[in-house]
C-alpha cells in the first residue's frame, strides 16, 4: 500500500494566541486538562509523547535500510513497455515506448545489478542474458553458462536448451519454464529463443491486454496530472483574486491539546503500533497457520487483523474522551462526517485529489533526482506487486482503500486538525495534521510527498467542513496506487 493547493490565510481574530474551541451555541467546552486529574493527565501525555518521538525517530532512521519498491516498479514498467511494443500504434510509440524498450530494460537491469550489494536473483540474470543475446551473443552465452553452475538442478534444463540452441515443442517449453516460475518477460524471451511459434508467445497472446496495461500506467497518469494542474492554477487564480468561496465553520471534538497528545501518542503509537502487535502476533500466526492458507492469503489476513487491532485502542480512547466531556455535539456530530449528499463529497474529493497529484509528483521527481535510493517503501506495496492470490489482494485492498482512510482521517483530520485549528487557526491545524500524518508513516524517503498529501487532505477538510470528503480522497488515492501496482504486477 502523495501536494497541496494554496492555503488561504487564517480567519481567526488572533492566530498568535490560543483561542478556546467554541461548543454548540457558542459555549466554550470544558478544558480537558482542568480539574483534579490535570496533573497526572498532563504527565501521562508528556511521557507518551517522549516515547512516541523516540520510536518515530528510530522508525524514520530504520526506513533508510528498508528496501524500496521504486527499482522494482521501474523494471516492471520497462518490461511492460517491451512486451506491449508490438501492439502499440506507431504514432504512440515514441511517447509510450521511447527509442528501444528492450535496450532500456537491459540497461536498467545492468544498473540495478551493479548497484546492489546483494547477488541478483537468477531470474533477473537470465532475463538480462537473453536480452543481450542479439547485441552481445558471446557475453550472453558466457552469462548463461555461468548461471547454469549457480542454480539448482530442476532449473538447469531450460539453460541447457538455450545454450544448445534446441527447439523443444511448446508443451516441453512450458515444462522447462515451470521450474523457474517465470514472469511474463522471461516467458516471452524464452519463447522467442527456443523457437516457439509467435502466436504462442505472451506478447502475441495478450497484446491487447498488455497495451491497456501500458496505457493505464503511462498515458492515464499524464492526463490526470494535466487536469490537476489546470484545476490547481484555477484555484490559485481564484485565491489571488479573492473570489474563493469562504471556508466552512471549523467544528470538532471538545478536546484540548493534552487529550489529542494522549490519543495519538498513547493510543495510536504506544498502544496501537507497539503493544497491540505484541499481544496479537503470536496467537494470530498460530491461528492463521492452522487454516492451511496460502502464504499470500495468510499475509493478507494478518494485515487486516493487525490493522483492526491497531485501530481499536485509539478509537476506544476517543470514544471515552468524548463521553467524558459531557458536551452536546453540534449538528453533524463531533467528527462532522456529513456523508450526504454523497455525490458532492465524492466530487470534492476527486477535484482535490487531482490538484494534489502534480505537486506530489513534482516532489517525488525532485527527491528521486537528488536521492537515488531513499529506501523505506511501505511493505504492503511489495506484497501487492508480487501476490498472484486474488483473495490476498482483496484483503490488502480492503485495508488500504477502506480501513486506512477511515481510521487515519478520523485521527488526523477529524480530531487533530479541528482541535489545533480552533485554538491557533485553521492554517496551523492543516500544517500540524499534515506533519504528524507524514511522520506516522515512518518513511524518510516518502516524508515530503506524504506531507503534501496531508496538506491537501487537511485543506479539503477545512474548506468543506466535512470529514467524508478527505476520507473519500484518501481512499481514492490509495486505490489509484493499488491499481497502478496491479497493472505492473506479473
Amino acid at each position: 500500500m502523495s501536494g497541496h493547493p494554496s492555503i488561504p490565510p487564517s480567519q481567526v481574530p488572533d492566530p498568535s494566541g490560543p483561542v478556546p474551541a467554541p461548543g454548540p451555541g457558542g459555549s466554550t467546552p470544558p478544558p480537558g486538562a482542568a480539574g483534579p486529574l490535570a496533573g497526572w493527565k498532563t504527565l501521562l501525555a508528556l511521557i507518551s509523547l517522549a516515547f512516541s518521538v523516540l520510536l518515530w525517530f528510530n522508525g524514520l532512521v530504520d526506513s533508510l535500510s528498508r528496501p524500496s519498491v521504486v527499482d522494482a516498479l521501474s523494471l516492471r514498467q520497462l518490461e511492460l513497455s517491451a512486451l506491449a511494443a508490438a501492439a502499440v500504434p506507431e504514432a504512440l510509440q515514441p511517447t509510450l515506448l521511447g527509442k528501444d524498450p528492450r535496450a532500456n530494460l537491459a540497461d536498467e537491469l545492468e544498473r540495478q545489478m551493479q548497484g546492489s550489494t546483494l547477488p541478483a536473483p537468477a531470474v533477473q540474470r537470465l532475463e538480462l542474458a537473453l536480452l543481450l543475446r542479439g547485441r552481445a551473443p558471446e557475453a550472453s552465452a558466457g552469462q548463461l553458462r555461468e548461471l547454469r553452475e549457480m542454480i539448482d538442478t530442476p532449473r538447469r534444463p531450460l539453460l541447457d536448451a538455450l545454450i544448445a540452441g534446441e527447439r523443444p515443442l511448446p508443451e516441453q517449453q512450458r515444462q522447462l519454464l515451470a521450474a523457474w516460475k517465470a514472469p511474463t518477460m522471461l516467458q516471452q524471451l524464452s519463447c522467442e529463443q527456443l523457437g516457439g511459434p509467435e502466436s504462442a508467445c505472451p506478447a502475441a497472446r495478450s497484446g491487447s491486454r498488455l497495451l491497456l496495461q501500458l496505457l493505464g500506467v503511462s498515458l492515464v497518469p499524464g492526463v490526470l496530472l494535466l487536469g490537476g494542474l489546470i484545476l490547481l492554477l484555477r484555484e490559485g487564480w481564484l485565491t489571488w483574486r479573492g473570489r474563493l468561496a469562504p471556508a466552512a465553520q471549523l467544528l470538532g471534538p471538545p478536546l484540548d491539546v493534552v487529550d489529542v497528545t494522549l490519543l495519538i501518542s498513547g493510543g495510536f503509537v504506544l498502544m496501537g503500533e507497539v503493544l497491540t502487535p505484541q499481544l496479537l502476533q503470536g496467537g494470530l500466526t498460530a491461528v492463521v497457520g492452522g487454516l492451511a492458507l496460502s502464504e499470500a492469503l495468510s499475509q493478507g489476513v494478518q494485515v487486516i487483523v493487525l490493522y483492526l487491532g491497531l485501530m481499536t485502542a485509539p478509537l476506544l480512547m476517543l470514544w471515552r474522551l468524548l463521553a467524558a466531556s459531557h458536551s452536546i455535539p453540534p449538528p453533524g456530530g463531533w467528527l462532522q462526517w456529513h456523508w450526504h449528499p454523497p455525490g458532492t463529497a465524492l466530487l470534492q474529493a476527486v477535484r482535490t485529489l487531482l490538484m494534489v497529484l502534480p505537486v506530489v509528483a513534482l516532489s517525488g521527481w525532485l527527491i528521486d533526482t537528488v536521492w537515488k535510493d531513499p529506501g523505506g517503501s511501505n511493505p504492503l506495496l511489495e506484497l501487492v506487486l508480487t501476490s498472484a492470490d486474488s483473495r490476498a489482494l482483496a484483503c490488502l485492498a480492503f485495508t488500504a482503500i477502506v480501513l486506512a482512510p477511515l481510521f487515519e482521517e478520523t485521527l488526523f483530520r477529524g480530531v487533530l486538525l479541528p482541535v489545533i485549528g480552533q485554538r491557533w487557526g485553521p492554517g496551523r491545524g492543516v500544517l500540524v495534521s499534515a506533519a504528524i500524518f507524514a511522520l506516522a508513516h515512518l518513511s524518510l524517503g516518502e516524508l515530503v510527498p506524504l506531507f503534501l498529501l496531508g496538506l491537501g487532505l487537511g485543506w479539503l477538510r477545512w474548506r468543506t467542513g466535512r470529514l467524508a470528503a478527505p476520507v473519500l480522497m484518501h481512499g481514492l488515492w490509495n486505490g489509484l496506487t493499488f491499481l497502478n501496482l496491479l497493472l505492473l504486477a506479473n
